[in-house]
């Protein structure tokens, strides 16, 4: 586990934005920068104030940790705010997410079914941890898949059911397979066996606010970092729901 937080926002790249109508934004947001303000002077840069020096208003409608890089949506609409915040509570958002983790999976393919809850904090400063509580956690299910391994490392195309924080990192630590660079779940070793946390939102799917009209979006990782320059990473959405799927439980 890393020493006291210290935010060092990256100056570039700035969000990119990825597609923009009257209602709302997607945008693909970096690594290592906020998705919205925290608390004190020096948290204040993030996604959301970058991107509200060009858009006003701007309504945040889900986080991705601050480590995390790939998709986020925001609304430009108070009525699309709600719509959306409804979608994303009512779980009609469809999210992927690309994980480059340590070592390889025993079961190629699964549902990680293990509730979770926050963990003491050991001491002040440091960044708030999650772990996986039996008594009385959270449900919290996560589908995962391989896609490509090497000798000590595999990349996974994971599909959260629920949404709560920390979930894939705990979810995929408490397997004993920490993603590569966490500096919170993994031990010191995987944790410099990247420059970055090696996870990805990679895909995006919901339904426009006014129109209805389903919405999907896709934004690939970088490569090679998540795996070599020729991988096919983005696999269907469909391929995840694995009927025999192992699951993984306490």
């Amino acid at each position: 586990m890393s020493d006291a937080f210290f935010y060092q926002p990256p100056g570039a790249p700035w969000p990119k934005i990825l597609y923009q109508d009257k209602d709302l934004l997607v945008i693909e947001k970096p690594s290592g920068l906020l998705s919205n303000p925290g608390r004190g002077e020096s948290l204040q840069d993030s996604v959301q104030q970058r991107l509200a020096q060009q858009f006003d208003p701007l309504y945040l409608i889900h986080r991705l940790d601050m480590a995390t890089s790939g998709l986020m949506v925001f609304a430009l609409r108070k009525k699309a705010e709600a719509a959306l915040k409804q979608q994303f509570a009512s779980r009609l958002v469809a999210k992927t997410y690309l994980a480059r983790v340590a070592g390889i999976p025993r079961v190629p393919a699964g549902l990680i079914d293990l509730p979770l809850a926050a963990a003491p904090q050991l001491a002040t400063g440091l960044p708030p941890r999650h772990q996986v509580c039996l008594v009385d956690g959270k449900a919290a299910q996560t589908y995962y898949r391989l896609l490509w391994q090497d000798h000590a490392s595999a990349l996974l195309q994971l599909k959260p059911i629920t949404g709560r924080s920390h979930q894939l990192r705990v979810h995929l630590a408490s397997l004993g397979h920490p993603i590569l660079g966490d500096s919170i779940y993994a031990t010191p070793e995987q944790q410099q066996a990247a420059p970055r946390l090696l996870l990805h939102a990679t895909e995006l799917t919901f339904n426009q606010p006014y129109s209805g009209e389903r919405l999907y979006f896709v934004c690939p990782p970088e490569l090679p970092l998540f795996g070599p320059s020729a991988l096919p990473v983005l696999f269907s959405g469909e391929q995840m729901l694995c009927p025999t799927a192992e699951i993984q439980q306490g």
